[in-house]
């Protein structure tokens, strides 16, 4: 139930579970892949990973201990073994709180010592977090490279039919589907499916999305890039369990998140 709350790509929520005695695995569900704007499956196994790191919250606040590891078959595996020392950790009851704002914010600045505490999360091996500052260069840069991503990206139809097929257009169809990108998070009334589509896909252009998102980048504290070592299934997962944290402890303490993926989509940027 935890695991599932989980954020991923497009909310495809790209897993499947196996549970046996004493382990959970956790399988891709690549009949929920993304070929386009995800061709080798890297956001997938992330999102993979922030389903692991919830099961495993979940799991401590249970009493139970989690090893994970990810055999060759990309599976995760994550033993439980009950034990009377678990400390259950502070974040359980933000999984159900946690959600993506993909509003614009209140322009002001976390304060220092706000930032401190994220950086000072647990991070995976091979995993880094990186804080850029509203105001500096490299926040500026980092934007420049978003807006391109955003103009490569909507110029692409095979992109757009990808993200459409993904898109929820009123309640009877999201309530049908629990999955996909719901119509009320673009702040879309609730209206007939054929006119929602079509308003909807004339908003899916370079100059609307740049627009929008130079409006949230103007409004944020920081952008924050998570990078690995390596391109590695275990890596990807590692990123996505350290992610998880961040956005659990941002949400402990009050930080809004969305995401902006498009520099990271693009081999060219």
């Amino acid at each position: 139930e935890q695991a599932v709350k989980a954020p991923s790509g497009h909310n495809t929520q790209p897993w499947m579970f196996r549970i046996g005695e004493t382990e959970i695995d956790i399988c891709p569900d690549y009949s929920r892949a993304l070929p386009v704007v995800d061709p080798d499956n890297r956001e997938l196994f992330v999102s993979l990973g922030c389903a692991a790191e919830n099961l495993c919250i979940a799991a401590s606040h249970k009493g139970y201990r989690p090893t994970v590891t990810v055999a060759e078959d990309s599976t995760i595996c994550i033993r439980l073994d009950r034990q009377a020392d678990v400390t259950p950790s502070p974040l359980f009851a933000q999984i159900a709180l946690r959600q993506t704002n993909r509003r614009v914010y209140d322009g002001r600045m976390i304060p220092a010592a706000d930032i401190d505490r994220l950086q000072a999360i647990e991070i995976e091996p091979a995993v880094n977090i990186h804080f850029y500052e509203r105001g500096t260069p490299a926040f500026d840069a980092i934007a420049e490279l978003i807006y391109r991503g955003n103009s490569v990206q909507m110029q692409d139809d095979a992109f757009k039919s990808e993200l459409r097929s993904w898109m929820r257009y009123n309640k009877k169809h999201r309530d049908a589907r629990h999955d996909g990108l719901s119509y009320d998070v673009f702040g879309a009334p609730n209206l007939p499916r054929f006119i929602s589509e079509n308003v909807i896909a004339g908003a899916l252009n370079e100059r609307s999305q740049n627009r929008s998102d130079r409006k949230k980048i103007a409004s944020a504290s920081h952008l924050i890039l998570l990078t690995t070592r390596d391109n590695s299934v275990e890596q990807w997962v590692a990123l996505g369990r350290t992610l998880e944290r961040l956005l659990l402890t941002s949400t402990a303490m009050g930080i809004a998140h969305a995401y902006l993926n498009p520099p990271n989509e693009l081999p060219e940027l």
